[in-house]
This record gives structure tokens, sequence and C-alpha cells, in this order.
């Protein structure tokens, strides 16, 4: 595992072996950076999968409202508590445009968007989402974890008709103190709406990751490599 530099967000990158078939882009969490989620990686990989790139890259720092304006590594600031407008919109787009340029450099490495599969925790998994639903090119899937979709009021506007062909995996904790259930339950009827299908799980914890859910997300990817 280690450091690399390019004209994108700095990140941390590891391949499970030599010439990667596939990339998954792991968003982090608000407050955290890419070294946060690096240790999943051989809770996850199973034997027989193709060769995998994974790409954690750290967000910009910003201020964050919510923090009382503390400086962070965040995908977008956090106004208020009112979920269905507590995002930031512009800091929402820049970071789709920043995952954008990541998913070009894989494919500029050899992996087709076809091959890829965008996932996220928390802040980072909203970002997954949102990036996911405006994208022309479907991606491989999407991973929300601990997520919600921001701006899912206005996700119904026009989709590119390929796009809802992404398999989507979401998860979240029943006793998610920072996104209720609530939440994440909404949105997941909001993509199902839209048309995406949707592999939805909760799981008896809070905001976090918990070993049932590795094992289910490990299935749900293996049946993507399958294809």
């Amino acid at each position: 595992m280690n450091d690399i530099s390019a004209d994108v967000l700095d990140a941390l990158e590891t391949e499970t072996g030599a010439s990667p078939e596939w990339s998954v882009l792991w968003l982090h969490g608000l407050g955290a950076d890419g070294h946060d989620f690096a240790p999943i990686v051989p809770e996850l990989v199973r034997p027989g999968w193709p060769a995998l790139r994974f790409v954690f890259p750290h967000a910009p720092v910003r201020a964050v409202t919510i923090n009382n304006g503390m400086r962070m590594r965040a995908w977008y600031d956090i106004v208020g508590m009112d979920f269905p407008n507590r995002a930031d919109s512009e800091g929402v787009a820049q970071s789709i445009v920043q995952v954008e340029a990541l998913i070009a450099r894989e494919q500029a490495r050899g992996i087709a968007p076809e091959r890829l599969l965008l996932a996220g925790f928390s802040q980072g998994g909203a970002i997954a989402l949102a990036a996911g639903l405006r994208r022309a090119q479907p991606l491989a899937g999407l991973i929300a974890l601990s997520t919600y979709l921001p701006g899912a009021d206005q996700a119904t506007g026009a989709l590119a008709e390929a796009v809802v062909r992404q398999p989507i995996f979401m998860a979240h904790g029943e006793g998610d103190p920072v996104i209720p259930l609530v939440y994440a339950e909404r949105s997941a009827q909001v993509l199902k709406g839209l048309g995406f299908t949707i592999d939805w799980h909760r799981y008896p914890m809070a905001h976090q990751v918990c070993a049932e859910e590795i094992r289910d997300l490990g299935d749900w990817m293996g049946q993507r490599f399958a294809l």
C-alpha cells in the first residue's frame, strides 16, 4: 500500500494482484481520510476474485458549519440538521467532479467504468450515490454504507437511460445516531422508484460497519465479478 501522486485527489491504493482487472474507489466519511477503510481489504477480499485495485482518496479539507466551522476532511459542508437540505450542493457538485477525475484515471490505467465499483461510507457514501446518479455511462455498481442520498427530493430529474442499470448495495445500522435509519430507507425508496435495483441491508449497530455487513458486501461484490 502506498501514497500516489497525480493531478487528482491524493489517495492511498493497494492491489490484490498483478495487473488489476477491476477497481474499487472507496470514499471515507466526515473527518476521516483514505486510511480509514484501507484495513478492510484483507477482511473483504476472497479467494478466486480477480485482481483488484482499491483506491482510497482523501477528501479536501474544508470548514464544516455544523462543527462550528472547524476545518476537516469533508466531501461537502453540512449546513444544518435538516436532512433534506443539510448538504452544501456546491460542495457535492465539486466532489462529484473530483470523483469523476478519479474514475477517468482508472480508465486511463485500463479499468473501464463497467469494471469499477464506487463505494462510500457516511458522507462518502452520499457522494457515491450522488455521483452515480449523474453519470452518463454506468459503473459496475454503487456501494452506500451508513448513508443517504443528498437532494433526494430533486433526484427525480432527468437521468441517463443506462444509469439505472447500476446495482446498488445499501447497508445501515438500526441504531445509527448520525444518519437515522429512516433517511437511509427513504433514499432507498427514492432510488427504487427511479428504477435502480437495491440490495438493502440493516444491522443491529450504530454508525459503523460490522462483520456481517462485510460478509454480505463480499457476497454482492462476488456476484458483480462473476458477471
